[in-house]
């Protein structure tokens, strides 16, 4: 995943990626509207270039692989908008249903949901499955993103032989870092064996205590959290993520900017809200050091956080998504949401408004475990997309930044 460079030299060259050489070919040529412009994904906006300026940086035969901005640039709207969205797939197995909508709606990303108990040969053969239907009219020709739930304890998708049986974070938290890390670099050789190359662990979210923990739903009651201080999960999920790229699987720290100190699951209640973060939070710091230090995603919470944006929820807040997180923590990698077709938290709005609203206020993927929500979504966002050129711009700015994480840049 290109994740162990050093952050200025990746973001020097991502610059220099998405400068007006390696995108004027989109500005010349891209057949689905509008130039690449300034969106969630932090790319820059694209200076006017004209023809001789777009000849210069066609493919030569010399060039085997298409850049991100070249392969982009071949892709229709649909395959664009199926780039930002991971779809959920129950763990023991596709329906024909699923495969169908992974195809029919280009879907390049999926997450392997629920629980697989049958070992690492089933999950295999299950990948392999949902893998056969990529391809040059579905996907563009991309590999897809294959994510799962593998934390430890009671949130381990993939168990049965092959997959090691994975203690609690809580556990996790009383060992040494570099146990942490030699187990995490283990436990992504696994999922690696199996086809898996996201992961979305560690849990970075910080529980204030112990005492507090039982009443803390999403985090604390099933023992999620390493600890109880932002050091001391700063240093574990750390060693957690070291271990995962060690193993060749990217890891996603979640839930941005913290779910540790509600005391309702997002999940099961609506209203959710965190009426003690303040963005300059020192529970913050957990993802703070993981960007820092290389990690590729960040998960955002379902939240209210009333002192960081009262208004709106994560995945709906610019200030949490653009001001937090590409502007205080320079993040330049992939935003991806939670669950946001099944959540409790966002049942007041429709399938179609949760997505338009994600994507405008700067989100890269979007989340959805419930397949049938997904047609729904796709057509909505295709939509907007060649309705308004400025959510266009933004699709193709999300999508960017996917195929440029897959080529490890």
């Amino acid at each position: 995943m290109g994740t162990n460079e050093p952050s200025a030299f990746r973001r020097a060259r991502r610059a220099t990626l998405t400068g007006t050489l390696a995108l004027a070919l989109l500005a010349g040529v891209s057949p689905m509207g509008p130039p690449l412009a300034q969106a969630g994904s932090g790319v820059g906006t694209i200076p006017a270039v004209t023809a001789q300026s777009t000849a210069t940086v066609r493919p030569t035969a010399a060039t085997s692989t298409p850049t991100p901005a070249q392969a982009l640039a071949k892709m229709t709207i649909e395959q664009r908008v199926g780039q930002v969205l991971m779809m959920g797939v129950p763990s023991t197995g596709a329906s024909k249903t699923d495969l169908s909508i992974l195809t029919t709606y280009k879907i390049g990303n999926v997450f392997l949901k629920g629980r697989n108990y049958s070992g690492l040969t089933s999950a295999k053969a299950v990948i392999a499955k949902i893998n056969a239907t990529a391809g040059s009219s579905s996907t563009g020709g991309q590999k897809r993103f294959i994510a799962t739930d593998q934390e430890g304890g009671y949130v381990q998708v993939l168990q049965g032989p092959g997959f090691s049986v994975m203690p609690t974070a809580l556990k996790q938290g009383t060992w040494s870092t570099s146990t942490i890390k030699a187990y995490a670099t283990t436990w992504a050789k696994q999922l690696k064996a199996a086809g898996v190359n996201v992961n979305l662990a560690p849990v970075a979210d910080t529980v204030p205590s112990a005492a507090f923990a039982p009443h803390n739903s999403p985090i604390g009651y099933w023992h999620r959290e390493f600890g109880y201080t932002s050091t001391h999960v700063l240093n574990d999920v750390a060693a957690f993520t070291a271990g995962m790229r060690a193993g060749g699987v990217a890891p996603v720290v979640k839930h941005f900017p913290g779910l540790g100190r509600v005391t309702r699951n997002t999940d099961t209640s609506s209203n959710v809200k965190d009426t003690i973060t303040p963005r300059n939070s020192a529970y913050i710091r957990p993802f703070a050091n993981a960007i820092k230090t290389g990690t590729r995603w960040v998960m955002v919470s379902n939240a209210y956080y009333t002192k960081i944006d009262a208004s709106h929820i994560g995945p709906f807040s610019s200030t949490i998504m653009k001001s937090m997180l590409r502007g205080d923590l320079k993040f330049t990698g992939v935003v991806i949401s939670d669950d946001m077709c099944t959540a409790v938290q966002l049942s007041p709005w429709n399938y179609a408004t949760r997505a338009k609203n994600f994507f405008n206020a700067g989100g890269t993927m979007m989340l959805c475990v419930k397949s049938s929500a997904i047609p729904t979504i796709a057509k909505a966002l295709v939509a907007q997309a060649k309705s308004s050129p400025a959510f266009m711009s933004k699709i193709n700015a999300a999508a960017l930044e996917v195929l440029q994480t897959r080529a490890g840049k």
